[in-house]
C-alpha cells in the first residue's frame, strides 16, 4: 500500500468522523418543543437565524473534503496492481464439497444422440448462421449506400444555401442602393 494512499485513507476516516460530530453538535431548524405543535421555524430556506453560522460552514467545507478523498481513494484503488488471489471469492473455503463425478447406483445418464445427427445439426446451422451473415452484409450496403445518398442530398442543400446567401447579399446592396439615392 503506498503512502499517498495511507494518509489520503486516514484524512478520510478523520474528515468523517469530524463531520459526524459538526452535525450532531448544530441545533435542528425547528427542534423546538414548539415545532411538534406547528409552531416550527419559517419557511425560508435557512430558517428563522439568516444565513449560516460556523458549524454549518465547517460541515459544508468537511464534507467537500469528504468527497474529494472518497474520490481520490477510489482513483487510487484502480490503478493499483491485481495481486493472484485477490479476490474475495479466491478467499472463500468450501467445506462440504462433493465431487461431480461421484453418483449413486439409481442414477442414470444422460442419452447422448449418434454423432452422426449432432453432425447433421452441426451443418444446419452453420449454413443458417452463414445465410444471416450475408443477410447483415447486404443490409450494411444498403445502409451505406443510402448514407452516401444523404451526404449528396446535404451537399446539395448546402450549396443551395450559399446561393440563397449570395442572392440575399445582392438584394440587401440594392436595397442600399435605392436607400442611398433616396
Amino acid at each position: 500500500m503506498s503512502v499517498m494512499f495511507s494518509v489520503t485513507l486516514t484524512v478520510h476516516i478523520l474528515v468523517g468522523l469530524v463531520v459526524i460530530g459538526l452535525v450532531l453538535l448544530q441545533h435542528g431548524k425547528g427542534a423546538d418543543m414548539g415545532a411538534a405543535f406547528g409552531s416550527g421555524a419559517s419557511g425560508s430556506l435557512f430558517g428563522a437565524s439568516g444565513s449560516a453560522n460556523f458549524l454549518s460552514r465547517a460541515t459544508a467545507v468537511l464534507a467537500t473534503v469528504f468527497f474529494i478523498t472518497s474520490l481520490s481513494l477510489a482513483y487510487m484503488a484502480g490503478k493499483r496492481p491485481v495481486v493472484e488471489g485477490s479476490s474475495v471469492m479466491d478467499a472463500v473455503k468450501t467445506e462440504n464439497s462433493v465431487p461431480a463425478a461421484a453418483t449413486t447406483a439409481t442414477e442414470q445418464p444422460a442419452a447422448v444422440p449418434p454423432a452422426d445427427s449432432t453432425a447433421k445439426d452441426g451443418d444446419s446451422k452453420a449454413k443458417d448462421v452463414d445465410s444471416k451473415a450475408k443477410d447483415v452484409d447486404s443490409k450494411a450496403k444498403d445502409v451505406d449506400s443510402k448514407a452516401k445518398d444523404v451526404d449528396s442530398k446535404a451537399k446539395d442543400v448546402d450549396s443551395k444555401a450559399k446561393d440563397v446567401d449570395s442572392k440575399a447579399k445582392d438584394v440587401d446592396s440594392k436595397a442600399k442602393d435605392v436607400d442611398s439615392k433616396a
